[in-house]
């Protein structure tokens, strides 16, 4: 028999599918909160199966859009056997008792997306038929406008989602509002944040109110701040509400300190039910009785790292220092455990108990790696070592640990300074640190030459016989990862740091550290730039062969397509691909596909440049006008020095010759992560063939102990589809802490700088220059559309980003710092370019004309 209305108490406290899918999120809660005993005043709900009879009689089944199906719902009459059932259930309420009705859709109040205010909510409703009146128009607004882009943002089908109606008693509140039991901005747990107001609690849900604000934490008020509460929202004898404003707002609390505590309580209890931190919505009625009207989870908070730890510690995450926002897969994180072992091991000669699982270090928080830096913030020489490093490789991240320095929890221990020290030297001998750095300063040629071997070292070393086995191979990609590829670093940056060391040298001898830069355009031996002018060079060819018309007219998808038919006409892709394939966006993941595997992306880039008329700004002479540009600042720079002019010119010309180095390790890194992927995808193929996976690519989504248990039979799609949904849901989160504590606290958004009176963005120079032009916001290189000088604005960039660079006119990145990866190819192509802009990608829109400063480091919008 079909059930038309549930009471609250007969809901299960057991929020199973079936019961979501019954009566939906909101009664979901609210049914569990009143069979727990928590004060939620009492009501009903009308099921999914009352909106399913109606929308099968409408005809709306989802394939229509919003304002038809809204129309088509209300013009439907409700049939009898549903409205004789709320009626009775609303007579057993009281006799014609003012009630709240409110939506309850079953994609709504989720652990990942809230819904909150999508569908409508209908106060001080009185009298039956304003009750059917008030669940009808409830039943509708599932198709505003506002619900379905909601819906369509979050990845829910319509033609899924059902709507119940809450019905609950109101509660004439003398004041009223929310209450969330974690800090939704800085994400610090048990902290209980509380709005309130005079009246309905209307006023604070949609904004109309300037609330009175509490902060509690630990059981006391730790932040107070008093509101206006001009307006409130009250009911009205007979039904419905009216809105008051007041000329002169309120200057008292409108609630008791007893009061917040007395709801921080509460919200503590609601939070040790759920077992997760709740948004919740609060009234005080007339007699001082608290009641709980509403509770959903806090669908915005970055997870909590796993830690056996009481004292609170310091996490950095190492991925989005690498410029990676979006997660990572199941098999790179697998990767980084690896390394992370390696460099506990090799590096720091430590003891790892589970080389596969990775040292007590490293941790997986919201599919990001991070790295447990605690004893390195409360370390003398970790606080004059890691600030420094990260303020030119991540300005941001480095300011938001030494922001921590004052913190008295992360204190300074005695008799840390000696043991990092002798580590330090230890390291320095064991790699030949000072003799890497010397050899490099005496001859460059003899670094080169050492680089390359490194380089010959790898390739050998990741190379496996054709006929390995599906263990043999997952076996020697771990032996890869654990001994072979992260002493790489050591070996090759002492070269690459004693070109900075002698630009540093050279900033002291001018006077002026900033002008030094500039030697740095059109280095020599970058990786990186070689590949980029390698592509442009891919674009002339095209340009000048028969093919050009279908580069021109065809999309970078459908170019692709071909080109892995092979039905692409040879201009020398696969040339390109045959040496350079092994990069890609994200290409620190190895669960992302190459360029080999998808050169989507680069037929993109190609098609930008193709649009690109003008001949004096191809990349290859704004390259070789850097190159002359830099040999002109060095003759400048030495004639205009009073002192060492030898030392200097010869400082100067090292820089140059050795700076380039810097992207050696991370492309070793690459290339060796390019053959571990065909391992795995390998692997995969077996695994898909013995139906143990779905698909070949589906050994991404499972970490190494995973497919050693596939190969060992056991079957892994339920497996892979949990991981893959976890992973989707990450990837449409958008602010990442890049330094974290353990209770949650984003530290930079507590210690983050705001933009200016006049609008203007503060970030860290990083190409000297300035450029007045149009904004392009990019959040995904793959497919992005850049117009020859168009201002590059993205979260971050790596080597795979970077053929986008050659057309821009300007560059603004959230990430990096001075001579981060963007930052250091933005100086050679002599872009403008300021980097570590905090939310850059929100506050600036594509179209916008902004002003890029390189060398003060501030981004402004230009008036309209």
């Amino acid at each position: 028999m079909t059930t038309w209305v549930r009471d609250f108490s007969d809901i299960s406290t057991d929020i199973s599918a079936d019961m979501l899918a019954d009566v939906g999120g909101k009664a979901a809660n609210l049914g569990e909160l009143t069979r727990a005993g928590l004060p939620v005043p009492p009501g009903f709900c009308v099921t999914t199966d009352a909106y399913r009879e109606v929308a099968a009689a409408a005809g709306a089944d989802g394939s229509h859009d919003a304002a038809t199906t809204r129309a088509l719902i209300l013009g439907t009459a409700m049939p009898d056997a549903i409205s004789e059932a709320i009626t009775r259930a609303y007579a057993a309420l009281g006799a014609d008792v003012p009630v709240a009705v409110r939506s309850s859709a079953t994609a709504e109040d989720l652990p990942f997306a809230s819904f909150a205010g999508q569908q409508d909510t209908y106060l001080n409703v009185v009298g039956i038929g304003d009750v059917l009146d008030a669940v009808r128009r409830c039943w509708a607004s599932l198709w505003t406008d506002r619900a379905f882009a909601y819906r369509a943002t979050n990845g829910i089908d319509n033609r899924t989602v059902r709507l119940a109606v809450v019905v609950q008693r109101m509660v004439q509140s003398e004041v009223a509002g929310v209450m969330f039991t974690a800090d939704p901005v800085t994400g610090r747990r048990h902290e209980y944040v509380l709005d309130a107001s005079p009246g309905l609690g209307e006023a604070v849900v949609s904004g109309a109110v300037n609330p009175d604000h509490f902060v509690v934490r630990d059981g006391a008020i730790v932040e107070r701040r008093l509101g206006d509460k001009r307006v409130v929202i009250r009911s009205l004898p007979g039904g419905g509400t009216e809105r008051l404003e007041r000329e002169s707002g309120a200057a008292d609390a409108c609630v008791t300190d007893d009061q917040v505590i007395a709801l921080a309580a509460l919200g503590a209890e609601v939070e040790r039910h759920y077992g997760a931190p709740q948004d919740t919505e609060w009234a005080i009625d007339a007699e001082g009785a608290l009641w709980l009207t509403q509770s959903r989870p806090i669908t915005t908070l970055y997870p909590l790292p796993d830690q056996s730890q009481e004292d609170t510690r310091v996490y950095f995450s190492i991925t989005v220092a690498q410029g990676l926002y979006r997660p990572i897969t199941p098999s790179g994180l697998a990767t980084f455990r690896l390394l992370a072992t390696s460099v506990a091991r090799e590096i720091l000669g430590l003891t790892v108990a589970d080389p596969v699982a990775g040292p007590s270090a490293f941790a997986e928080i919201g599919g990001r790696g991070y790295i447990d830096v605690t004893a390195a913030v409360r370390s003398e020489v970790g606080r004059a070592i890691v600030p420094k490093v990260l303020g030119v490789m991540e300005a941001r991240s480095g300011a938001a640990l030494s922001s921590l320095f004052d913190d008295p929890r992360f204190a300074l221990r005695p008799g840390s300074r000696r043991k990092a020290v002798l580590r330090l030297l230890r390291l320095a001998v064991r790699f030949r640190v000072p003799l890497r750095v010397l050899q490099a300063v005496i001859s460059p040629r003899a670094a080169h030459r050492f680089v390359d071997s490194v380089g010959r070292d790898i390739r050998r070393r990741i190379a496996l016989h054709p006929g390995a086995t599906p263990v043999e191979r997952l076996d020697h990609v771990e032996q890869v990862l654990l001994r072979h590829l992260f002493p790489v670093v050591p070996r090759v940056m002492p070269s690459a740091a004693a070109g900075f060391l002698l630009l540093g040298l050279a900033g002291k001898i001018v006077g002026r550290p900033g002008e030094v830069q500039a030697v740095l355009r059109g280095v020599p031996h970058n990786i990186t730039t070689e590949m980029d002018l390698e592509l442009w060079h891919l674009a002339t060819r095209i340009r000048e062969s028969d093919a050009v018309s279908q580069f021109r007219e065809e999309s970078p998808e459908r170019l692709a397509e071909r080109y892995l038919a092979g039905t692409l006409p040879d201009v020398g892709l696969a040339e390109f691909l045959e040496v350079w394939g092994d990069r890609a966006v994200a290409e620190i993941d190895v669960g992302m596909p190459r360029w080999s595997d998808d050169p989507t992306h680069i037929l993109g880039v190609l098609a930008n440049y193709l649009r690109l008329a003008d001949q004096e700004a191809a990349p290859d002479v704004v390259f070789a006008r850097g190159t002359a540009q830099a040999r002109a600042a060095i003759d400048r720079l030495v004639a205009q020095a009073p002192r060492r002019k030898r030392i200097l010119r010869f400082a100067l010309n090292r820089a140059r010759d050795l700076a380039g180095i810097r992207e050696m390790p991370k492309y070793f890194l690459v290339i060796a992560l390019g053959s571990v992927r065909e391992h795995l995808k390998a692997i995969g193929a077996e695994l898909a063939e013995a139906g143990r996976i779905a698909r070949p690519d589906d050994v991404f989504f499972l970490d190494f102990k995973q497919i050693r248990s596939a190969l060992g039979g056991t079957d892994q799609h339920e497996r892979i589809s949990g991981n893959r949904e976890a992973y989707e849901q990450e990837l449409r989160r958008r602010r990442i802490p890049r330094v974290m504590l353990s209770d949650g606290t984003d530290v930079e958004a507590i210690s983050r700088p705001v933009a200016a009176a006049d609008g203007s963005l503060p970030g860290t120079p990083a190409s000297a220059g300035s450029i007045t032009g149009t904004a392009r916001v990019v959040l995904d290189p793959v497919g992005a559309h850049l117009e020859p000088g168009e201002i590059l604005v993205a979260p971050s960039t790596d080597p795979g980003w970077t053929p986008l660079f050659l057309t821009a006119g300007g560059l603004v990145m959230e990430m990096g710092g001075a001579n981060s990866h963007g930052a250091v190819v933005a100086r050679e192509y002599g872009i403008p370019a300021v980097v570590g802009v905090a939310d850059a990608t929100h506050r600036i829109t594509t179209g916008q004309t902004i002003t890029v400063d390189g060398a003060t480091g501030v981004v402004t919008p230009v008036p309209a």
